[in-house]
């Protein structure tokens, strides 16, 4: 019960967020978010999971495909990269937003990216 209440709270300040949420990403929006999430220096998301484009990807997390039909609502996705914990408290997945080491707009743009896969 404990970690629904903290997933209900950060969807909830997700959503508070001015500007995060939008009708659909632009074709800059969704390639700047691949820049990030390809980057081993910002996002790192081959690190850990198969990405469809990327080379050297790791296999700690899942591969990362048919992602509109696995996470149909976005604040859900955004809620996984902001803080994997909250739902999985044994996750190794880094909480990219509640340690800042993504900005807002930087979850904003891979979250676009992530959805077009």
């Amino acid at each position: 019960m404990n970690n629904i209440k903290k997933l209900i709270s950060v969807l909830l300040l997700n959503a508070c967020i001015p500007g995060w949420v939008m009708a659909s990403a632009s074709d800059e929006q969704i390639a700047a978010g691949k820049v990030i999430a390809f980057d081993r220096n910002a996002g790192n998301c081959l690190s850990c999971h198969m990405i469809p484009g990327g080379e050297l990807p790791g296999n700690v997390g899942p591969p990362l495909i048919q992602m509109k039909l696995r996470f149909p609502d976005k604040a859900v996705l955004r809620a996984q990269v902001w803080d994997a914990a909250v739902r999985n408290p044994n996750t190794v997945m880094p909480p990219y937003g509640r340690h800042s080491i993504l900005t807002e707009a930087e979850i904003d743009r891979v979250i676009d990216f992530i959805l077009t896969i």
